[in-house]
């Protein structure tokens, strides 16, 4: 199967350091296809953003950049080694999903321990000021709320000064003013030419962080390209406005995907955005509060995985 949606790098992409790529990998765990022929590379400098349903390969993926897997076939390069030699393991910052610390440790005890796998880390007072963690410094592991967990594995995560950073749905269990501080946090570290790889389901972090978006179906990747490139391979726009007429007809035109009422206005989810809005005003010349945009990152995904499906 080839890639539907095949989105070119520019000269200015292709001159930038890759740091971690796959190349034509295959990775089968008996009968189920995890991986069909991958190939990915993550860049210094830019957020990657990896999406795609459950079973889709993410997993894998890392897994093969962090030594954890191996593939069947195809070649697997971390900062231009193998990821089964320690120097490369060196320059790369990890947070999964699942973390095993130990509860009786304070937060600085945790950071002091990881940072000391590491040949130049930053102090332990430039890691709690960058993660804002200074208040739960002196706390057990074991007595944090979930959210706060979250953030002292994102501390450990960046202590080590890390070239690549893996994040792997980050800020699942914290509150918004939590995740906003996180999100400018990682902003600073892309800022400061820090590669990551991130991988959500919450596909708004996604569009609102990532430089770039690769997304995976079955294995492979079906497209690749910036939030507006990815974005742009959906013909859907969205239409809001405020008018009578019924959602039912609406639903019955040519080229609507969806239509509802919300809060008194309509939305509307339409392949020719054009045509329906002629049809709109054709049929109340009282419409008002007219909005257009393109779909969103969400509408993209759900489309393009659905393609691939």
């Amino acid at each position: 199967m080839s890639d539907p949606h095949p989105i070119q790098p520019t000269r200015q992409t292709l001159s930038v350091e890759i740091l971690a790529r796959l190349a034509d990998v295959h990775k089968r765990y008996g009968s189920t296809v995890a991986l069909a022929g991958l190939t990915l590379d993550v860049r210094q400098g830019e957020l990657l953003a990896l999406l795609g349903p459950n079973g889709a390969g993410k997993s894998t993926a890392i897994a093969l950049w962090l030594g954890l897997t191996q593939p069947d076939s195809g070649s697997v390069r971390l900062l231009g080694r193998s990821p089964l030699e320690v120097e490369s393991r060196r320059c790369v910052g990890v947070m999964m999903q699942e973390a095993g610390l130990t509860p009786e440790l304070r937060v600085r005890e945790l950071i002091d321990l990881a940072a000391s796998y590491y040949p130049s880390p930053l102090p332990l007072k430039d890691v709690l000021a960058l993660t804002r963690t200074e208040a739960l410094a002196s706390r057990r592991y074991g007595k944090l709320s979930g959210g706060q967990k979250r953030q002292v594995q994102f501390a450990l995560a960046v202590c080590g000064r890390p070239r690549l950073l893996f994040l792997d749905e980050p800020t699942v269990g914290l509150d918004i003013q939590a995740r906003e501080t996180m999100w400018r946090t990682v902003r600073d570290l892309v800022a400061s030419g820090c590669a990551i790889v991130l991988t959500t389901h919450y596909l708004e972090e996604a569009q609102t962080l990532a430089d770039r978006v690769a997304v995976l179906a079955r294995g492979r990747l079906i497209a690749s390209g910036t939030v507006d490139e990815i974005r742009s391979v959906v013909g859907r726009k969205q239409i809001r406005c405020s008018s009578v007429i019924d959602v039912a007809e609406i639903s019955r035109w040519p080229s609507v995907v969806g239509a509802a009422r919300d809060a008194g206005r309509l939305q509307i989810t339409a392949t020719d955005a054009e045509d329906v809005v002629r049809r709109l005003l054709a049929a109340d010349a009282h419409l008002r509060d007219l909005e257009i945009r393109h779909a969103g990152l969400s509408e993209a995904f759900a489309e393009l995985t659905k393609e691939a499906a």
